[in-house]
């Protein structure tokens, strides 16, 4: 075991603070890599303040960050897929039980034995996990990905969680060339789920409130957008959509939107509303429209995700900021002052 410098909260109200955490030695599956950039989620605002203690009750203290890109340091005897100097990622998993179906079917996101990032329980050290707003962290190889080089690093690190909870529902209800693809929400996720639909060939209409996003949303990749107050233009849309990606976490009329897919059309849910929404059964009913959710995606596709994003030169549009300026970061990320990701340069926590 080994101490390695973290930000951590030791309560919901305290702020993240620096702290020293315990690492285990790399035995001979692990790869130890000093991490370089950490994306910022929404989820770790959350996980802080232990605002979901309904669901996932947060264990103090908690040291966030499941958006990691580092360089291996070092590595196990039975390691083979890494050695010292590679570029790679860690995201939302570092361990799964490798034998119950949803792991042999390469979907370890939905093992019951899953093991996140941050505050699930190491059954290495004891206590919970703790996460990349850390100078290192060591991971088992399975759960490590190659990070393509022709890449920004500090751009990737959102890939790892937004990128891949994007990614993932576009890939299953297949999004290609001809489709006509919906993004509701034009944040940290919506801003992914227009690059990556683009990047498949679809045809991309943006919804927001926002009128102010329209010349943004077009520079990220949207064909169209649509102010969704304007009952006018959404009605211009009825029926229309094969898929629609809902990224908005806020309250908000999803039957609008529902009514706007074609037959057979899906909607997706990757927000996470607080609030149970109303639902509408007729407007699934008429035309075999299906509501949906979807959570990160395994291993295997994220390397996937990543793959795709270094032929095409996606990245997500990052602010890079120090360490010492996590908690203004939370606070500006309540107020959606950020386009679209916070991304940590953790050299600021290895020099101060």
């Amino acid at each position: 075991m080994y101490e390695s410098r973290a930000y951590s909260a030791a309560g919901a109200a305290a702020p993240l603070a620096l702290a020293t955490i315990p690492r285990r030695d790399p035995t001979d599956r692990d790869v130890r890599i000093e991490i370089l950039f950490c994306g910022i989620c929404h989820s770790d605002l959350h996980t802080a303040r232990n605002e979901w203690s309904s669901i996932m009750p947060t264990v103090y203290p908690v040291v966030p960050g499941h958006e990691i890109v580092g360089k291996v340091v070092a590595t196990g005897s039975a390691v083979t897929k890494f050695a010292a100097g590679d570029l790679v990622g860690v995201g939302c998993l570092v361990d799964s039980d490798h034998t119950c179906p949803n792991c042999r079917a390469d979907r370890e996101q939905s093992c019951p034995g899953a093991v996140f990032t941050y505050n699930s329980p190491d059954r290495h050290l004891g206590g919970v996990t703790y996460g990349g707003y850390s100078e290192s962290i060591v991971v088992d190889e399975r759960f490590v990905l190659r990070v393509p080089k022709n890449l920004d690093p500090a751009g990737v690190a959102p890939l790892l969680c937004a990128g891949i909870t994007t990614y993932s529902p576009l890939r299953h209800w297949g999004v290609t060339a001809g489709k006509k693809v919906g993004v509701v929400g034009l944040g940290g996720l919506g801003h992914m789920g227009v690059k990556l639909a683009r990047a498949f060939g679809a045809h991309v209409v943006v919804f927001t409130t926002s009128p102010g996003k329209q010349a943004d949303a077009l520079r990220l990749g949207a064909h169209e957008v649509v102010v969704s107050s304007d009952a006018g233009e959404m009605a211009k849309h009825a029926g229309s959509f094969d898929f629609i990606l809902d990224t908005v976490s806020a309250d908000h009329d999803i039957n609008a939107y529902i009514n706007l897919l074609g037959l057979d059309g899906n909607l997706t849910m990757v927000g996470a509303p607080e609030k149970p929404l109303p639902v509408s059964v007729f407007g699934l009913l008429f035309g075999r429209r299906s509501l949906s959710g979807s959570l990160i995606g395994g291993i295997a596709e994220t390397q996937e995700m990543l793959d795709f994003c270094g032929e095409h030169g996606i990245t997500a549009d990052v602010e890079v900021i120090p360490i010492q300026k996590i908690n203004e970061a939370y606070e500006r990320l309540l107020r959606s002052d950020v386009k679209y990701r916070f991304a940590i340069d953790m050299a600021s926590l290895r020099n101060a």
